[in-house]
């Protein structure tokens, strides 16, 4: 069905920047003739909705519970109706909009907006999802922090915005969810894959790190209840005798900043960061960590946010650095550390509450007891476990090159019908109701934000 789409039969000029041409049958008006701005009085009853950047409008229950910053008081909340349109202020950039399937209240910094008759709002959320995915909103609000930006209602309905009929909106929105639906389940089905294939390498690795190599080994007791036995010729040792702390602050001016994966460990910020927006301009407050170094995301070392350093590089103060001393490979400790058995005793050691204020402080890592293999023991077992995941790794990078591909042909097929590129009338007319499209996209996970953390 996608493959027979074509284009309208004549186009003409818009005056719109980010979509010189529309369908000639198509009109524009400016975005404040289509939408009124709400400020609803919040009611009694009303929980809290969330507008999330992949687009979904919802009561925050209905996602996830972990991972906010809660609000101690609701002083300045508005009242949102199911099919507002909303638009986050401040991540609308990063495509923070979509029409709201819940009743509730949100926050101010939220730009709640009710679309008028014959206006199908989530044709406009779509609308707006592509000027910014072409970065058309980034240029337009003014930042006012890094990676993020200030999208007033003004602003919205200050711009010229395509006006298809009404029914072509309802068409071009019906065609989306249905094969947006498709494409997600699509791309859930390979990320479950995807994280199959991790357990099995962390089930390699916790087992390498752990006992080595040989199967064989005599063990004997660790002495540390939670570390349980050990081979009987490797050592425990405090972290403190292994690492120390170091801070360094002179540049070149050539380093590249540095951010820290989950899977991918400790790697320049543009493998982490291209397809958003520009990072810090200015390096004053980054720190330099050299190769051989045990770097850690203070933050998230109990998620396992630990790496070792294979170059020199610029990072922020969210990360501590420690300088190896004779008995210790960086290599081999990122994976011991990053293992469920230290997540869980780092999560002990940390202070604060919620996933993204536990800060481990250096005093408390470098009291944690380590294993100690022989120094040339470490960089075997770190061979063997390159060698033994390598088959996992490239399947790995498979599926993730096949949901790259797949994420970037919704992007487009999204642009080409928003913008009339493509006349989809007759084929959503084809399409099954629309619930079953709704079905498609439901118990949708957001992508966890650890597997990408901001250097």
């Amino acid at each position: 069905m996608i493959a027979d789409l074509k284009p309208y039969s004549d186009y003409k000029e818009s005056g719109i920047s980010w979509s010189p041409e529309l369908p000639a049958t198509w009109k524009t008006e400016r975005a404040k003739r289509l939408f009124t701005k709400m400020q609803r009085e919040v009611r009694p009853d009303d929980e809290v909705v969330t507008c999330f950047r992949d687009g979904m409008v919802t009561l925050r229950k209905n996602r996830r519970l972990r991972g906010y910053t809660e609000a101690t008081a609701f002083s300045g909340y508005q009242g949102i109706r199911k099919g507002d349109l909303v638009i986050h202020g401040m991540d609308a950039f990063a495509g923070a909009i979509g029409v709201s399937d819940s009743d509730g209240k949100g926050t101010p910094v939220y730009n709640v907006c009710k679309p008028g008759p014959g206006i199908v709002a989530g044709y406009y959320a779509h609308t707006l999802r592509e000027m910014s995915r072409s970065q058309w909103i980034l240029a337009l609000a003014k930042g006012i922090r890094e990676r993020s930006t200030d999208f007033r209602y003004e602003m919205f309905g200050n711009q010229f915005v395509p006006l298809p009929p009404p029914s072509e909106q309802a068409a071009i929105v019906r065609f989306l969810d249905h094969w947006n639906g498709r494409l997600e389940k699509a791309i859930r089905s390979k990320r479950r894959v995807i994280a199959l294939l991790q357990e099995q390498k962390q089930a390699i690795i916790h087992r390498a790190v752990t006992r080595g190599l040989d199967l064989t080994v005599k063990l004997k007791d660790s002495g540390i209840p939670w570390l349980g036995d050990i081979p009987a010729h490797w050592e425990v040792a405090r972290t403190c005798r292994l690492y120390r702390q170091v801070t360094r602050y002179i540049s070149t001016g050539n380093e590249p900043k540095m951010s820290m994966s989950r899977h991918l460990g400790l790697v320049r910020s543009d493998q982490l960061h291209k397809n958003r927006a520009a990072q810090a301009a200015t390096s004053i407050k980054f720190s330099v960590c050299v190769p051989g170094d045990l770097v850690l995301n203070k933050y998230q070392a109990h998620n396992g946010l630990f790496g070792a350093a294979v170059e020199r590089g610029l990072i922020t103060s969210n990360y501590s650095v420690f300088a190896p001393q004779k008995d210790a490979l960086s290599t081999y400790f990122a994976l011991l550390f990053a293992t469920g058995t230290y997540k869980t005793e780092f999560r002990m050691r940390c202070q604060g509450v919620g996933d993204g204020m536990m800060p481990l402080y250096s005093s408390a890592f470098l009291k944690t007891p380590a294993l100690l293999p022989p120094l040339e023991e470490q960089q075997r077992i770190v061979d063997g476990i390159a060698h033994s995941t390598l088959e996992l790794d490239a399947a790995i990078d498979r599926y993730e090159r096949e949901i790259a591909l797949l994420r970037e042909y919704r992007t487009r097929l999204t642009a080409d019908v928003v913008t009339g590129k493509l006349d989809v009338r007759a084929a959503a007319a084809q399409l099954p109701d629309p619930e079953e499209a709704l079905a498609e996209a439901e118990n949708f996970e957001e992508e966890p934000e650890l597997e990408e953390v901001e250097g």
